[in-house]
């Protein structure tokens, strides 16, 4: 049965419309995320075959992969004596030669292959063993030519696209279906893009772009489908960009219509006292985030903004003063940390700095309990505590607050949608700065945060240390081990990192629980040496914790539940243990760990055993670089964004066919027409063309609501 017009499908219909796709295929493919043919279409070839070319039998070299173009000559199946093993046997003859072609446990080619019948074939011809032709061809892809049907193909003789298998359709039942589907649909797959946009852009129709990345005309350049960078890719990444961007500008406009019950005000009495506060001078970018700050909360709408900046860039001091500036204005603003180390850290930190300037500060987590959680929850409803600061124990149903007007949330991809939603809503309309030490490249910034505007702390406080990087083979143990030792025999602590709690036998991984009693008896036997991981209890992790802040323990053995929230300026050495397990992105933020004080510091990575190339030269590059954006973009390149940030949890859609890396560019482009068409918009209107604007709500499927809370 084949689709027989445009008016038989359309891109939203569901793919058991299609031929061959029943209800048990149809949700295997819904199961991977297939359900409409639209979805069918986007998943792209991941490579493409030349085919387009001819060889003539004759000419044929062993080795090579060739396209020939033969007449079958003597057929024959062969049922062997072990069950179900068939061998076909043919001889395929083009009248310049004769090769001999074999297929195994194809029986069903039978009713294909008859004799006198013409066909492409493609395939790697070798040497044969035996037989009539000097060379054999086995199991060659097989396109017979149709009497009075022309002779388009689509396995041979065309630049062919080959597709990774889904819902059990592999590449040749995946051409099959997509290039029936195409051709049912003809015309009728509409441009959503208005006309001036693609005009304005040189973008390609978007039926031409489909079909042609499916089935590519033959003067397409191979190299630009291959690496996706031409036009036809760009246009069905260009829109993909689109989408997204113009969901998340459409969230960008929407905040600033909404209106804030209140006014702030920066008097140059205000600055002064808050200048005062500091005992250092403010950065050239942290000045610049202030001002950005600052210009959006003394407008009318709320403010809604990102803060990136690498590990020790003083994202704190930033949050400080903002928070502060909220209190001159008579708001609270609160602080949401990840952890309760991390909490009790900015706690610390902001009644240091802002204490003196009477701006009180107070700290709730699940730890604060009785009395003392009784007395926090009092200052929070009735304004007279101006800052709080805590875990998300903040959201909790017995916290409130007199007037929220500043909500700051830390390393805050470590935080569901959710829970920061919670805390918006404990104000009215708060201001809100999301901050995060984890360095994010610019293009997948745009992609999950692109409903917010962005401030990043690109420079370093003076004073701040550069950590040399080393790798170290096992036959350097000791001689790091002696390196640390003259560390802690100088006053100062370190850190040993491993990726497991338990030891893995298979595996041969050391344990970081058993490894610190090995290195208490052994090389620091005269220094204390602590563990923590996150299968311990939490009071005994913090304790722990608390005491190496102190100093009271000098070595302190971790998985990475220390990769933030620790802050010790003593600290000036940093072991990982088979570093190539961890990310780039999170070997940086391990590395952040030490050269927080004025005493030049180390991180040694361990490598023990063999490691691939391609680990190698990973760690070379966090060796040899040490900004963190800089690492981001390769750990992104080499890993992808998912598993740099999670971004499904980000409420945002998922890219089918966009490369954050290799489409930066696009991206960036995306986002600037996207805020252009919205800019345009008629005030309190949203006047979308039809198909832009049917598209677009497709595309989101009702995610643009969750997508404004970072």
């Amino acid at each position: 049965m084949a689709l027989k017009s445009a008016a038989d499908i359309e891109l939203d219909s569901p793919l058991r419309a299609l031929p061959g796709i029943g209800p048990r295929r149809a949700a295997r493919l819904a199961e991977a995320g297939f359900e409409t043919v639209e979805d069918l279409l986007f998943h792209l070839p991941f490579r493409y075959e030349d085919r387009v070319r001819c060889t003539r039998i004759a000419d044929l070299v062993p080795g090579l992969p060739a396209t020939i173009r033969a007449r079958v000559l003597s057929p024959r199946l062969i049922r062997t004596r072990r069950r179900g093993f068939t061998i076909l046997r043919a001889l395929l003859d083009d009248g310049t030669s004769a090769i001999r072609a074999v297929w195994f446990n194809q029986p069903y080619l039978e009713r294909v292959l008859v004799a006198g019948r013409e066909g492409f074939f493609y395939g790697e011809a070798r040497a044969a063993r035996e037989g009539m032709a000097a060379l054999a061809i086995q199991n060659p892809e097989i396109e017979m030519i149709q009497e009075g049907a022309g002779e388009e193909t689509i396995h041979t003789a065309r630049i062919v696209p080959v597709y990774r298998a889904v819902g059990g359709l592999g590449a040749r039942a995946l051409r099959r279906t997509i290039h029936s589907t195409l051709a049912a649909l003809g015309d009728g797959i509409e441009d959503f893009l208005p006309s001036e946009l693609r005009r304005k852009l040189s973008l390609t129709w978007r039926g031409l772009a489909l079909r042609g990345v499916h089935f590519p005309p033959p003067d397409v350049s191979l190299d630009e489908l291959a690496e996706g960078t031409g036009p036809l890719h760009r246009r069905l990444v260009f829109e993909e960009f689109f989408l997204l961007q113009l969901g998340l500008a459409l969230r960008r406009r929407d905040a600033k219509r909404e209106m804030r019950g209140f006014s702030y005000r920066f008097t140059e009495e205000m600055r002064r006292k808050l200048a005062s506060l500091l005992p250092f001078q403010l950065t050239r970018a942290q000045k610049r985030v202030l001002r950005e700050i600052r210009e959006d909360m003394e407008g009318p709408s709320p403010m809604n903004r990102l803060l990136q900046g690498d590990v020790g860039s003083g994202k704190t001091v930033i949050a400080a003063l903002t928070l502060a500036l909220a209190a001159e204005n008579g708001l609270q603003g609160a602080l949401m940390a990840p952890t309760e180390i991390l909490a009790e850290q900015h706690h610390r930190h902001l009644a240091r700095l802002l204490g003196p300037g009477g701006y009180g500060v107070d700290l709730l987590t699940a730890s604060v309990r009785g009395a003392a959680r009784q007395r926090v929850l009092e200052g929070a409803a009735s304004g007279e505590t101006p800052i709080i600061v805590g875990t998300h124990a903040l959201i909790g149903s017995s916290v409130r607050f007199a007037r929220l007007g500043l909500v700051i949330v830390d390393e805050q991809h470590r935080f569901g949608v959710v829970q920061r939603a919670a805390l918006r809503a404990k104000g009215y309309q708060p201001d809100t700065l999301v901050m995060t030490a984890t360095p994010i490249p610019r293009s997948l910034a745009l992609t999950i945060y692109g409903d917010l505007e962005h401030s990043v702390l690109d420079d370093m406080p003076p004073g701040r240390q550069t950590i040399k990087t080393l790798m170290r083979s096992e036959e350097h143990r000791e001689r790091v081990y002696e390196g640390i030792r003259r560390e802690l025999e100088r006053g100062r602590q370190a850190f040993i990192v491993y990726p497991l709690v338990e030891e893995n036998e298979r595996s041969g991984l050391r344990a970081a629980v058993e490894m610190a009693g090995r290195l208490q008896k052994g090389p620091f036997g005269d220094f204390r040496v602590a563990c923590v991981h996150g299968r311990m209890p939490r009071d005994a992790r913090d304790e722990t914790m608390l005491a190496f802040s102190k100093g009271d323990v000098r070595v302190l053995v971790a998985t990475t539940v220390v990769e933030v929230g620790i802050d010790v300026p003593n600290a000036t050495v940093l072991v990982v243990e088979h570093p190539e397990r961890f990310g780039l992105s999170q070997l940086h933020q391990l590395r952040g760990r030490v050269g927080r004080g004025s005493e030049k510091s180390y991180c040694i990575l361990m490598v023990a055993g063999a490691i691939s190339e391609e680990a190698r030269r990973r760690l070379e590059v966090l060796v040899s670089e040490p900004d963190g954006f800089r690492i981001a973009e390769q750990d992104m390149r080499l890993r992808g964004p998912g598993d740099i940030m999670g971004t499904r949890q980000h409420g945002v859609p998922a890219l089918r066919v966009g490369d954050l890396v290799r489409d930066a560019g696009l991206m960036s482009l995306a986002r600037r027409e996207a805020a252009a068409l919205v800019g345009r918009l008629p005030a309190g209107e949203t006047q979308l063309p039809r198909a832009l604007r049917d598209r677009l709500a497709r595309r989101w499927r009702g995610r643009l609501e969750l997508a404004g809370v970072g």
